[in-house]
C-alpha cells in the first residue's frame, strides 16, 4: 500500500501544531523529505510514499512532537552558506546569528588583506567556518566544552582543504587567555555568540532539554561570560580592530557597559535583528594613544 505525500504532510503538520512546534508545516515538510531522501523543494512532484517510508515519517514526526530539535533529527543545520553537523552536546546555530556573520564578513572586507579573526565560544563552528567560507581570513575557533569541541572539530575536518588550512581550533576558555600562543599576534576581528540567556528566563523544550546548558545560560543576568570576555577581546584586538558579541534581547545595555568598562573601545553600537529586537553589540578597539588620553 501507499500513502499520498500531501496527506501525510497535512497530518504531520496537525500533529506538530498540537504539540506546540513553532513552524509545524515547515518542519513536517523537512521530515517527510528526509524520510524520502529528497529535497524539500521536490516534494511537490512526489505523489506517493511506501508503507516503509510512511512508517519512517511517523517515527520522525513523533520525535519532533516530543520537541526533539529538528536539526538533531536531520543531523545537520543550515547556517549561511554552510551545512553543519549537529546533535546532542552542541548548541544548534540559529538563523538570527547569520546577521552577526554578515557583519563579520563586512568587517573582514574593511580590514587588511587576509585578516585575522577569532571566534570565541565557537560551538559547532558556525561563525568561524562561515567567515572562512566567505572571506580569505585566517580564523581561530575557541571552544571550552569537550562535547561541543568534538562537533567543532568534525565540522572543521569536513571543510574543503582551501578553508581547512585557514581554521585553527583551540580548546580554551573565552573568559581567559589560556588558549593563546606566544606566536599569536593581535587580531583584526573578534566575533562571539556566547552563553547569554539569563537563568531566570523560561526557554522552549528544544532548548531546555536538548541544547547544552553551558552553551545557553549566562548566569542570572546573562552576563557571566560576556563581562569577563570583554577584557579578553580588548587584549587580543589590534588598535582599530572590531568585535561583535551576540546577547539576550534584554541585555544590550549591559553588554555596552561591559565593553565601555574596559576603557579600550569606542564606536560601541547596538544592533537589532529583523524583528527589531536587540541582537548584538559591536565596538572598535581604540588606539593606545586614544586610551592614554582617557586615563
Amino acid at each position: 500500500m501507499t500513502a499520498r505525500v500531501r496527506d501525510v504532510i497535512a497530518s504531520a503538520t496537525r500533529q506538530l501544531a498540537e504539540a506546540g512546534v513553532e513552524s509545524p508545516r515547515v518542519d513536517a515538510e523537512h521530515l517527510v523529505a528526509h524520510a524520502l531522501r529528497t529535497d524539500r523543494g521536490r516534494l511537490v512532484v512526489v505523489d506517493e510514499m511506501t508503507d516503509t517510508q510512511h512508517a519512517a515519517v511517523t517515527d520522525l514526526v513523533s520525535r519532533r512532537a516530543d520537541r526533539e530539535p529538528l536539526q538533531h533529527i536531520l543531523g545537520d543545520a543550515a547556517f549561511g552558506p554552510l551545512t553543519l553537523a549537529v546533535g546532542p552536546g552542541v548548541f544548534v546555530p540559529r538563523p538570527e546569528t547569520e546577521l552577526l556573520l554578515e557583519w563579520a564578513v563586512q568587517a573582514c572586507t574593511a580590514a587588511a588583506p587576509s585578516p585575522r579573526v577569532v571566534d570565541l565560544c565557537s560551538g559547532s563552528g558556525a561563525l568561524a567556518l562561515g567567515v572562512a567560507a566567505l572571506t580569505d581570513a585566517t580564523v581561530v575557533a575557541v571552544e571550552k566544552d569537550d562535547d561541543a569541541l568534538t562537533w567543532l572539530r568534525r565540522n572543521v575536518a569536513a571543510t574543503p582543504e582551501s578553508r581547512l588550512r585557514r581554521v585553527d581550533v583551540r580548546h580554551g576558555d573565552a573568559t581567559t587567555l589560556d588558549w593563546r600562543r606566544d606566536s599569536d599576534g593581535a587580531v583584526d576581528v573578534v566575533v562571539s555568540n556566547p552563553p547569554y540567556v539569563p537563568t531566570t528566563v523560561d526557554v522552549p523544550p528544544e532548548v531546555a532539554d536538548h541544547d547544552p546548558a553551558i552553551a545557553v545560560f549566562g548566569g542570572r543576568d546573562g552576563m557571566s561570560v560576556i563581562t569577563p570576555m570583554a577584557a579578553v577581546v580588548a587584549a587580543i584586538l589590534a588598535p582599530g580592530g572590531r568585535c561583535a558579541i551576540e546577547h539576550d534581547d534584554t541585555t544590550a545595555d549591559r553588554v555596552t557597559a561591559a565593553l565601555d568598562g574596559t576603557d579600550a573601545f569606542d564606536e560601541i553600537t547596538s544592533h537589532t535583528d529583523l524583528s527589531g529586537r536587540p541582537r548584538f553589540v559591536t565596538a572598535r578597539r581604540r588606539s593606545d594613544a586614544a586610551a592614554r588620553m582617557r586615563q
